[in-house]
């Protein structure tokens, strides 16, 4: 029998529990690898072999905002203050400091693919008929959040303003992190580039950060704005239909799926957070009922179908694009 709803939730719960040695086992190793990353963004002998040691730092760095992001869920190392610390330098380090990503993000998920509260978390979702209704400013406002550039670039709009910067002004008490995190940040870039010189400043501060920001902008928005997606309004929402059908599973091969540390498997994620990162796999291939997930991947068609959905069609129920959102009924 195909197990559905909270029947679904429940039968997953095995799998959310940690072990702690393979927990600390991914959290040192990878750790350990990234660290060793940086050491060749310095030390390595020409110029290449230091680039590519700084490309694979920031892919490295977006496994570990994965550990990080676990972390902030209590699915692992929850007890561990020695955790607690490492994380929170982490944190402060990726301008996504603990108070305002557990905050976004846990509310993210209790309301994921809620049409009136889809911008807190992530990114704004409007109706078809909203978008038709607003002036241009408002138009161009909303499009620039959700165009290609802007998620690029995440490193400046996504964490170093939004995360950092706008939390901050929003509640100055509660974010104080967030501007200790963007203030270390920039000392820290202006001390890189005055010992290492502009070259290094580039490999080891700049490159790592502006790859993992941005490749992790767009594994959020992908995961959540996808060809097939649902959203709803307050009516006719529940939470276990919002992790399978609002979000996907992205395809990705053994070598994409350690570097974004399985985040591929969101539906399951949402399903379940209490779930480790490194069990995601082994519940997909347990559950048939989780093997039909909608799906995407990083394939450039795959892409580009993501970024050409901008508006929510209510009547269809579906994701449109622009030229479909001015088509207006007759």
């Amino acid at each position: 029998m195909m197990l559905c709803g909270k029947q679904l939730i429940l039968a997953t719960k095995p799998y959310a529990k940690e072990c702690v040695r393979t927990s600390w086992m991914h959290t040192i190793t990878t750790l350990l690898i990234l660290l060793t990353c940086f050491a060749g963004t310095i030390w390595l002998p020409n110029f290449w072999l230091r680039l590519i040691a700084s490309i694979l730092a920031g892919l490295v760095i977006v496994r570990f905002f994965i550990i990080y992001h676990d972390f902030e869920h209590y699915t692992i190392l929850h007890n561990s203050k020695i955790a607690n610390a490492i994380m929170t330098v982490f944190g402060i380090y990726m301008m996504a400091a603990p108070s305002i990503w557990k905050r976004s993000h846990d509310y993210h998920h209790k309301h994921n693919s809620k049409l009136f509260t889809a911008d807190i978390g992530s990114f704004p979702i409007v109706t078809k008929q909203k978008f038709l209704r607003m002036n241009k400013k408002q138009r161009n406002l909303y499009l620039g959040i959700r165009h290609p550039l802007t998620i690029c670039f995440g490193y400046v709009t996504m964490f170093m303003l939004g995360m950092s910067l706008r939390s901050f002004l929003s509640c100055p008490k509660r974010h104080l992190d967030s501007l200790i995190a963007l203030i270390l940040h920039v000392a820290g870039s202006v001390l890189v580039f005055y010992f290492l010189g502009w070259e290094g400043w580039l490999l080891t501060a700049l490159l790592p950060l502006f790859i993992a920001c941005g490749l992790g902008s767009y594994l959020f928005y992908a995961q959540h704005n996808f060809p097939g997606v649902f959203f709803n309004d307050k009516d006719g929402w529940t939470y276990e239909a919002a992790a399978l059908q609002s979000s996907s599973y992205m395809k990705m091969n053994k070598i994409m799926e350690w570097f974004t540390g399985n985040i591929g498997y969101h539906h399951i994620h949402h399903l379940n957070a209490r779930i480790p990162f490194y069990k995601l796999p082994e519940v997909m291939k347990a559950f048939p009922e989780l093997q039909n997930a909608k799906t995407t991947s990083l394939k450039l068609k795959d892409i580009i179908a993501c970024f050409q959905l901008k508006v929510w069609d209510s009547e269809n129920k579906q994701m449109i694009g622009l030229k479909e959102a001015f088509v207006r009924v007759r």
